[in-house]
């Protein structure tokens, strides 16, 4: 069976060109956690410590009730298809982070505002590829 990944290296995914915010926001919380929030959640307090596909593979466990004892077989389900990455995701869309994968595919969030965003969008020797737009065209 082949594994697919949503991991990304040294690489800074910007915000979307029609991201509606100029200064980041947390995304809201509501009663059934959006997966935006649960992605904050999980990077925002633990930069760098996991993958993309760690943090998307939890927003799929929390989202289906996965039970720990499931959790091995479910991953190998999940990375049996391709799944979205971060490019797709509204913290770069919609709520103003941009996402920095470094050289061991770990993740932290920067808000758009913040110095250490710009200076990854300027730095020549870091890839960047940019969010999703929302709307096409």
């Amino acid at each position: 069976m082949k594994t697919h990944t949503t991991n990304y290296k040294d690489t800074f995914i910007e915000i979307a060109e029609d991201c509606p915010v100029s200064e980041s926001e947390i995304p809201p919380m509501k009663r059934n956690r959006t997966l935006a929030e649960i992605q904050y959640d999980m990077i925002s307090k633990n930069p760098y410590r996991f993958s993309s596909d760690d943090v998307m593979f939890e927003c799929y466990v929390q989202k289906n009730d996965i039970t720990e004892t499931e959790k091995t077989e479910a991953r190998k389900q999940f990375f049996s298809k391709g799944q979205a990455c971060f490019r797709s995701s509204a913290l770069g869309k919609r709520y103003g982070f941009g996402v920095h994968s470094n050289s061991d595919g770990k993740v932290a969030l920067y808000p758009v505002e913040s110095e250490e965003y710009q200076k990854f969008v300027e730095d020549p020797e870091v890839k960047k590829v940019k969010a999703m737009r929302t709307k096409k065209g």
